[in-house]
């Protein structure tokens, strides 16, 4: 969640006005208000992993995006994703191949193109980076029995979906006129 910026504890959350709760959909469980935390702490977290790799915010969102992606991205592609012009998104492709974070290589299924791959330098520093909150996620599942372990499982694999729906659903170009929706 790019852009979204922690201020504090879940509690930090305004509560919503009498009634709002029906009529905007707002809910205010402890579960929900915890995600929203945790979405918020995802967002900090690309800049944090942008700063102990020392390169900006961009250049790491590229690189997850690289790593992350089930096809091979395209320069074309990965500025679409990051919400950048063709131009930046060549510039930015440009310096993270000098830095040896990324290959330029032929696209598997249409040789016109180029693909993009992180390199296996990429992936390790990347890795190195993560460790410290790799390591605290996967103590805080060991302390889960396994059917809290399976349950909170089915419940983020759903989160995610309801996610990847809402993103799915966005209009292409922002709303002009009006006000936007929240």
């Amino acid at each position: 969640m790019d852009g979204v910026s922690s201020t504090g504890g879940p509690d930090d959350v305004a509560p919503a006005p009498a009634g709002a709760a029906a009529s905007t959909g707002h809910t205010s469980s402890e579960a929900a208000r915890a995600l929203r935390e945790v979405l918020r702490a995802a967002g900090d977290t690309r800049g944090a992993l942008a700063r102990r790799l020392g390169i900006g915010a961009t250049d790491a969102a590229a690189i997850d995006h690289l790593i992350s992606s089930p096809v091979p991205l395209g320069p074309v592609e990965l500025g679409n994703r990051l919400g950048i012009r063709s131009a930046s998104a060549t510039t930015l492709v440009d310096r993270l191949v000098q830095a040896g974070h990324v290959e330029r290589r032929p696209h598997p299924s249409d040789r016109r193109r180029l693909s993009l791959q992180a390199t296996g330098h990429a992936y390790d520093e990347v890795l190195a980076a993560l460790r410290p909150m790799l390591t605290g996620v996967e103590a805080a599942v060991a302390r889960l029995t396994p059917e809290q372990a399976a349950a909170t499982t089915r419940f983020l694999l759903e989160v995610a979906e309801v996610m990847r729906e809402y993103v799915a659903t966005a209009p292409d170009e922002p709303r002009t006129g009006g006000r936007p929706i929240p």
